[in-house]
């Protein structure tokens, strides 16, 4: 399964660039080239999600009934 998100990349004050996502809100990256921002924001994306579903997953009940759902 292919997971697409949007990233907004600006130029940083100090010099490199810094990203933010727009579906994921905190994930953030950092980094000297554009292509090095971008793969500092996959890493805080998906280190996000895997704490989000850690956390949720902590809070289920057991007569929760768990499904894998494909959008797209």
């Amino acid at each position: 399964m292919k997971n697409e998100f949007t990233a907004i990349v600006r130029p940083a004050p100090e010099g490199g660039y810094w990203a933010t996502c727009l579906e994921v809100p905190g994930a953030n990256g950092q980094g000297e080239t554009i292509e090095e921002t971008i793969e500092n924001l996959k890493e805080a994306i998906k280190l996000i999600l895997e704490d989000r579903k850690e956390e949720m997953m902590s809070n289920l009940s057991e007569d929760t009934i768990m499904a894998k759902v494909v959008v797209g």
